[in-house]
């Protein structure tokens, strides 16, 4: 890693920490959901910068891949545990963060996800196994009376590339990858009062690009031109402008040129927690992008 694309990784961590700061303050009772998420990305585009994905706000059960639909009728309630995922990129150097924003009072949920991403950050170094990181996760939250979700781990990061190796475990895992100096990467404890365990729903308002190559349906083919300047980053239905969409994004997911991500959800009626952090490792430890 070289000067210019650490400092790109830095300024990207340093918009992304400070708009989720501010959307944070967005998220209250009677808030437009869709005002909210258009709010929050018009920050980033305001910045300067990228949305790397479509910001993500899942709420109580569901954990991670919401997003507003067009016309979202959806307001916060009072009880409701919001998740707000954050992606930013400069030039494709990307960061990934999220917090909880608590509407109930579910105090020690959101504090077991924190403190699962402060325990593994504090061990990150040259040498240290993801394994090692899973292990100080699932210990935070399993302390405090709750379930690190099995099947969601933090990820690798890269230009244009929002999911790289290493995996990160949110569980106790023996081994994994090896930390190396100038990994990057995020962390992203969550913390569940239900199984632990994340399933698709049927609702699916992100998708992203994994192959290129020729198709013959024309609104197919006019949203494959709409996306390529995100040069495979996710994308929001809500960003498009065919009037066949369903029939155009249909046609790609069965092309495999496209896929979905579903939201994904714990039991009805847990409450899921969510904390992350960039970091890229040093030959010591690691520089956290996005605090």
């Amino acid at each position: 890693m070289n000067d210019d694309v650490m400092d790109q990784y830095i300024e990207a961590g340093r918009i992304a920490s400070a708009i989720r700061a501010r959307g944070a303050d967005e998220i209250r009772v009677g808030a437009s959901y869709l005002a909210v998420v258009e709010k929050i990305e018009g920050m980033v585009r305001d910045a300067g910068a990228g949305l790397a994905f479509p910001l993500n706000v899942s709420i109580n059960e569901d954990a991670a891949h919401d997003t507003a639909s067009c016309g979202d009728e959806r307001i916060f309630s009072r009880g409701d545990m919001v998740k707000l995922d954050l992606g930013v990129h400069i030039d494709g150097y990307i960061a990934d963060t999220a917090m909880t924003v608590d509407l109930g009072d579910h105090p020690l949920l959101v504090e077991a996800s924190s403190r699962g991403l402060a325990a593994a950050i504090s061990i990150v170094r040259p040498g240290v196994s993801t394994g090692d990181l899973g292990v100080a996760i699932n210990d935070e939250i399993e302390s405090r009376g709750f379930r690190p979700v099995a099947n969601l781990t933090g990820h690798g990061l890269d230009r244009f590339m929002i999911h790289t190796p290493p995996n990160i475990p949110n569980i106790r895992v023996q081994g994994g990858a090896v930390l190396e100096e100038g990994m990057v990467f995020a962390i992203e404890p969550f913390a569940s009062t239900g199984t632990g365990h994340v399933s698709e729903k049927h609702r699916t308002e992100i998708y992203q690009q994994l192959a290129v190559r020729p198709v013959r349906l024309p609104s197919a083919r006019r949203i494959l031109e709409e996306i390529r300047p995100r040069k495979g980053l996710p994308f929001s239905r809500r960003w498009l402008h065919e009037e066949k969409l369903d029939l155009a994004l249909a046609t790609l997911v069965r092309s495999q040129v496209v896929r979905g991500y579903p939201v994904l959800s714990d039991v009805p009626g847990s409450l899921v927690s969510q904390a992350e952090h960039t970091l890229i490792v040093t030959s010591d430890g690691c520089l956290v992008t996005t605090t």
